[in-house]
């Protein structure tokens, strides 16, 4: 009998804010819990707390000097001679900038991503989610990419290091999942599999094909660089793909998988033109392949999403709607055009600066095909089966 999933979550975590002009809004994650409060999915004993990273914790990721410096400039007021170092540390940038108490709210992300892993690890639970981590571009000793701490790779350590596991990662956000792969790039036991729109005119620019680890580690990095303006089909096609031979080839104890939502066509920072039909798929397929391959076993995080309003509580919701077993995800599959609860819809609406769409999904009817569909069909299939090159 599956034992009820866990949802990693604490209000703190919304302390996580750069400042109120940037995209990243954690309002996002408050829109998703209401949401999933008012279908009545999630029960306050599906809830645990986390807990704040231990230092130790962070120094398995991050170095010294760098920890030190979130610390110092984690101050209301940072002392000059810290700030005149912040970029060395990448924390001066438009888009990672430093802001009061940083290191104490994403040192609680890591906390909640570990806390995540251990529940499903020890056996408490098979699945756990963890909405507020995924910050997948922070490295060893640089924030980038909106991301201070890499919870992710935290969490995949916390289960390497102590149950000495196979673990496969998939990054699902439409930006290359590169301070995971670079973190594990010669590590055999981690392979990491990302999905994302190609670095040539996204960032961070790398996710290649030709990124496929180092040393024992080689093959163990494997990366789906798709075309700009790729579609649903194309898109499923290379992660189901993709997803179910590396699994096959890898053979993981465990998935952590990260669900960064920001492939949907009214993402404002990237170029993909997917529909919520995605976010109810790709969370199927890890699902049924945690079961079939790692004894339910599956960690998920959160990511990036960047229309908080349209997109992200929805495919949010649909994930852990999959991770229960939901009776909706069936309901969705026989009408595609269910509607979201009213209330909900009113709730939020006074404050959207857009309308809230009515449905579950996208009624993509109403969308206009991108015209070069199949050229991008095409080139992605190409890249697919270059990826898959040493993927047995």
């Amino acid at each position: 009998m599956m034992k009820k999933p866990l949802f990693i979550y604490d209000g703190q975590e919304t302390t996580y804010k750069f400042n109120d002009d940037h995209p990243f809004n954690q309002k996002r994650l408050v829109m998703t819990v209401d949401l999933l409060q008012r279908v009545g999915a999630l029960p306050e004993s599906a809830v645990m707390a986390p807990v704040a990273a231990a230092e130790t914790q962070l120094l398995r990721i991050h170095g010294d000097a760098y920890v030190q410096a979130v610390k110092a400039l984690s101050s209301p007021s940072p002392d000059p001679l810290w700030i005149a170092q912040a970029g060395k540390f990448g924390l001066d940038t438009e888009d990672t900038p430093f802001f009061p108490n940083m290191h104490e709210a994403t040192s609680l992300v890591v906390g909640g991503s570990i806390a995540a892993a251990e529940a499903v690890m020890s056996g408490r639970t098979d699945h756990a989610l963890h909405l507020g981590g995924g910050l997948h571009h922070a490295m060893q000793s640089k924030g980038s990419g909106f991301c201070v701490y890499n919870d992710a790779a935290a969490a995949i350590a916390h289960i390497h290091d102590k149950y000495d596991v196979r673990v496969l990662y998939v990054d699902t956000d439409v930006h290359h999942g590169d301070g995971v792969q670079w973190l594990f790039y010669s590590e055999p036991k981690v392979c990491t599999f990302s999905i994302h729109e190609t670095g040539k005119y996204l960032f961070p620019g790398t996710g290649s094909v030709a990124e496929r680890g180092e040393g024992t580690a080689f093959g163990t990095s494997i990366n789906m660089p798709v075309e700009p303006y790729t579609e649903d089909a194309s898109w499923l096609d290379c992660f189901d793909e993709m997803l179910e031979r590396v699994v096959r080839h890898f053979k993981p104890d465990i998935i952590v998988s990260q669900h960064g939502c920001d492939a949907h066509a009214l993402d404002p920072l990237a170029h993909i033109h997917c529909s919520m039909d995605i976010y109810k798929a790709m969370p199927a397929a890890i699902h049924r392949l945690a079961h079939e391959h790692c004894g339910g076993r599956w960690v998920a995080l959160g990511g990036g999403g960047y229309d908080i309003w349209r997109v992200v509580p929805r495919a949010w919701s649909l994930l852990w709607l999959e991770m229960n077993n939901d009776p909706m995800i069936a309901r969705l599959s026989s009408d595609p055009q269910l509607q979201l609860p009213a209330d909900w819809l009113e709730r939020w609406q006074s404050e959207s600066p857009v309308p809230l769409p009515a449905t579950w999904l996208d009624d993509k009817n109403a969308w206009t095909p991108m015209p070069r569909r199949q050229v991008i069909t095409e080139t992605n299939n190409q890249i697919k089966e270059v990826a898959l090159l040493y993927v047995k």
